[in-house]
């Protein structure tokens, strides 16, 4: 399989695949193909996968798209401003991405729910508590929202992030949430009440404009219901 991911604020990643080879998408992940392409919708691992999709915020069902008959085209666009980036995954290299950031993979890749371990920290960190593991073996397309900035962590040293801005790490990485310091920061320091600790050793993908920040930030420029 290859590809190339053209364009920067809304881009779109266009996949030329051999006769027979297959890609896993999201239902509305294809935005066009050649005719060749077949497409069988399927809960790709039964019920427990299916359901381990959905807490990481997918859909119960993914669609396999196989080139017949020869060699087949098959892009896959993003659904919000921001960035495709691709990851190759193998064992002992698997990704941890944020929820709904799955666009398209190759059939050997995997997708499951990945969650933070302490409890406190899944009740209280928001978005950063579920998020997806992506693990077995293939090319896999993320989508991100904004842009981009990488940092490669060393043994033991941290970055800490707002809660959103955490776009995708590797598996090697380690995760906490941690309380704002002080009641005042807390109350009216503007930033929220926790924050994502990332540690290394790892590399980690931060975002710019995660969805959700902008989705606060039209809110009051929307009609109340009230009125």
């Amino acid at each position: 399989m290859k590809y190339q991911i053209i364009g920067e604020t809304l881009p779109v990643v266009i996949c030329q695949l051999e006769g027979g080879e297959k890609m896993i998408t999201e239902g509305g992940g294809m935005a066009w193909m050649s005719p060749n392409m077949l497409m069988e919708t399927t809960s790709n691992g039964g019920v427990g996968k299916m359901f381990g999709r959905m807490f990481s915020g997918e859909k119960l069902f993914q669609n396999i798209y196989t080139a017949q008959g020869g060699e087949g085209m098959i892009a896959f666009a993003s659904s919000f401003p921001g960035s495709i980036r691709a990851f190759e995954i193998a064992p002992g290299q698997e990704m941890i991405f944020q929820k709904s950031a799955f666009l398209a993979g190759e059939v050997g890749v995997e997708l499951s729910v990945f969650f933070n371990k302490k409890l406190g920290a899944g009740l209280f960190g928001g978005e950063g508590f579920i998020m997806q593991r992506i693990s077995g073996r293939g090319m896999v397309f993320a989508e991100f929202d904004g842009h981009v900035v990488e940092y490669e962590l060393a043994p033991g040293q941290q970055i800490v992030v707002d809660t959103g801005h955490l776009a995708a790490m590797t598996a090697s990485c380690k995760m906490d949430i941690q309380s704002v310091p002080g009641v005042k920061n807390m109350l009216f320091g503007g930033e929220g009440l926790f924050n994502t600790v990332v540690s290394g050793p790892g590399r980690v993908w931060l975002q710019t404009m995660p969805i959700s920040n902008v989705a606060g930030a039209l809110k009051p420029y929307f009609p109340s219901s009230d009125n």
